[in-house]
């Protein structure tokens, strides 16, 4: 077994624990008693104080964190960095499209790492935006935060 195949196998276990122990059976790990900003709501407010911020954080600390790592920095040749993608500062409709629903974003070069990114389709728009927003201001990263409602016509809702 490749080390990129351990690595992977490591991190999967990891999301699975960090899941199980956060959430009820059925409820994914970040909703479990997470409150969410309102649909639509719009704030002066800067990425890191805007609303949502702490669900932004919930969210990717239980369901992205084992893979792409606390820096953000992922994991080389097996899972990708989020610090300066241009796919997390890019687009916001097609990062929704690629998180949501797996559709690989044109700014995404094919077959670059060996894992498949897992689609996060139980995520409402108000869910994606907090942490599309977390993702876009953090790891070094500064970019307008996301709405809802960006994020529910990117997936026709």
């Amino acid at each position: 077994m490749s080390t990129q195949n351990i690595l992977a196998i490591l991190a999967l276990a990891g999301a699975l624990t960090a899941c199980s122990a956060k959430a009820p059976a059925g409820a994914p790990a970040t909703l479990a008693g997470a409150e969410s900003s309102q649909p639509g709501s719009t704030s002066a407010a800067t990425p890191a104080t805007a609303p949502g911020a702490a669900l932004g954080e919930r969210i990717y600390n239980g369901n992205c964190l084992a893979c792409h790592q606390q820096s953000g920095v992922g994991i080389p040749g097996v899972y990708p960095s989020l610090s300066a993608s241009p796919v997390v500062l890019g687009d916001p409709a097609e990062l929704a499209l690629w998180v949501i629903k797996g559709i690989r974003p044109r700014s995404m070069p094919a077959g670059r790492y060996s894992t498949q990114m897992l689609q996060f389709g139980w995520m409402k728009p108000v869910d994606a935006a907090a942490l599309f927003s977390y993702l876009r201001s953090n790891f070094g990263n500064s970019a307008a935060p996301v709405d809802a409602d960006t994020v529910a016509k990117a997936l026709g809702q």
